[in-house]
């Protein structure tokens, strides 16, 4: 499989250009803070700086973990948002037979996770957002198993009431792309092959981006991050 993006920042500036339509469909509407762009940290945040920049809009970070099956995290039995809410994958967890209690201890495991992102990377644990009457572009660096942008997807839509939801990402696996049109207005993904084995192979450059990393956009975009 041949690369596709050089890094993280030439995956953002290529998905950019696919969300310019936006800037003159709404340009006054993007003055008045009319678009906000949600990143899934870590790697999102690296595209979200980029398309928040190029949109003139705000940027923001929705913290989703994925709750991983028993000998095998990669696994997806489902998602936690930051209320708690659960968004199962319910196949995977009748086939597993996995328990209630199981699931509950992971969930307070990733909760935990949860509080410590928010509190570094927007410098609260406060989880609401104002999105009523707004474009929502939620961004991530790609997509493996879909678990935490799914729930991120579906919470946006049923808790935040936002106006419109656009998933945008350089890569994605085709069925997961159909699973997340189903949940978006919109669904922008420059590369999605059928055969896929990880977001990595499709960069030459796929580094880890680390909490600082985060952190030094988020402070540039004015929130008050803790380091």
């Amino acid at each position: 499989m041949n690369m596709i993006f050089r890094d993280r920042i030439d995956a953002a500036e290529k998905l950019a250009e696919k969300v310019l339509w936006l800037k003159q469909e709404e340009k006054e509407e993007i003055q008045s803070n009319y678009i906000i762009i949600l990143a899934v940290p870590r790697g999102g945040v690296v595209i979200g700086d980029i398309i928040s920049r190029i949109l003139n809009a705000k940027l923001d970070v929705v913290v989703s973990r994925k709750i991983g099956a028993p000998y095998n995290a990669e696994l997806a039995l489902g998602a936690v948002m930051p209320d708690g809410s659960f968004f199962p994958n319910e196949h995977i967890i009748r086939m597993l037979k996995i328990s209630e209690g199981y699931i509950n201890g992971e969930i307070d495991t990733q909760m935990k996770e949860i509080d410590r992102r928010l509190m570094s990377f927007r410098g609260s644990k406060e989880y609401s957002y104002d999105l009523q009457y707004r474009t929502v572009i939620l961004v991530d660096d790609g997509i493996a198993t879909g678990a935490t942008i799914l729930a991120a997807s579906k919470w946006l839509k049923k808790k935040e009431n936002c106006k419109k939801l656009i998933i945008a990402v350089p890569v994605a696996p085709k069925d997961i792309a159909d699973k997340l049109k189903k949940v978006a207005d919109r669904v922008i993904i420059l590369h999605s092959p059928s055969s896929f084995e990880a977001v990595g192979q499709f960069y030459h450059d796929f580094s880890q981006v680390s909490d600082n990393q985060v952190k030094k956009i988020m402070h540039r975009h004015g929130y008050k991050t803790c380091f």
